[in-house]
């Protein structure tokens, strides 16, 4: 499908050596996209994921080691993307840390490291990013909220917190970007098989599953390809919005 292909643009995927971020780097680039990988400090596997992509999509592909939680580090990665490739055409804010907590034994350690990662570098990700884009006359800008920034959940107040604010940057940038031809949407993941999630207590792994609709927990893979419709221009008059990936999940 034409609408799907990526032919000639640059995606940078934050936080792409596992999970999510690489299903979602290998369907940018087997759809043609010249893929920059992510890792926060391990510069080794990023390289050997770009290598990856290389090989079995027959496109360039780059690493680059950065930090979300770490605004300078952001900075200097754009400038090396810049030197680099001129251009990014898009971005997909997945990288994210999830910490667990309830109230009243919420330490100030925790808050701090949550939002940093969680909504503090998807701004700073997002701004770096749209200026590049505003050179070519626009791109896309996807960011990986979550189901408890949309609906809460017992323990996850900070969390919830983080990807709900994430929420909010998605749709307050979409409409100051727009007139540039920058489309912004988010991606809200349910229970998603990852390494963050096969770390929940067996009884209530079982309890969550019970509570989606369709019956069966989502893969990584079904998260990529709604990011890829959204980067893609099947998406073209979209943006603004949050789309659940979630199978019917009830929280």
């Amino acid at each position: 499908m034409t609408g799907l292909r990526l032919d000639g643009r640059v995606a940078l995927v934050t936080g792409s050596t596992r999970g999510i971020g690489w299903c979602t780097a290998r369907a940018l680039a087997a759809h043609g996209a010249t893929v920059i990988v992510n890792s926060r400090a391990d510069a080794e596997a990023a390289k050997a994921r770009a290598a990856e992509l290389t090989e079995a999509h027959c496109v360039p592909a780059d690493a680059l080691a950065c930090d979300a939680a770490d605004p300078e580090q952001i900075r200097e990665a754009y400038r090396r993307i810049f030197g680099t490739h001129r251009r990014l055409d898009i971005l997909v804010n997945n990288a994210g840390i999830l910490e667990d907590a309830l109230i009243g034994m919420i330490s100030d350690d925790l808050v701090e490291r949550v939002l940093r990662v969680n909504t503090f570098g998807p701004l700073h990700h997002l701004q770096a990013a749209a200026r590049l884009m505003r050179r070519h006359g626009g791109g896309a800008i996807v960011n990986l909220t979550s189901i408890i920034g949309t609906h809460g959940n017992v323990g996850q107040a900070v969390y919830g917190s983080a990807k709900a604010a994430v929420v909010g940057l998605t749709r307050s940038a979409a409409k100051e970007l727009a007139p540039h031809g920058i489309r912004v949407n988010a991606v809200a993941p349910g229970l998603i098989d990852t390494d963050m999630t096969r770390g929940i207590p067996p009884e209530r792994y079982r309890e969550l599953v019970d509570g989606i609709g369709m019956g069966r927990v989502g893969t990584p893979e079904q998260v990529a390809n709604a990011v890829l419709f959204l980067a893609g221009d099947l998406a073209a008059y979209i943006t603004g919005q949050v789309l659940g990936v979630d199978g019917g999940m009830r929280i």
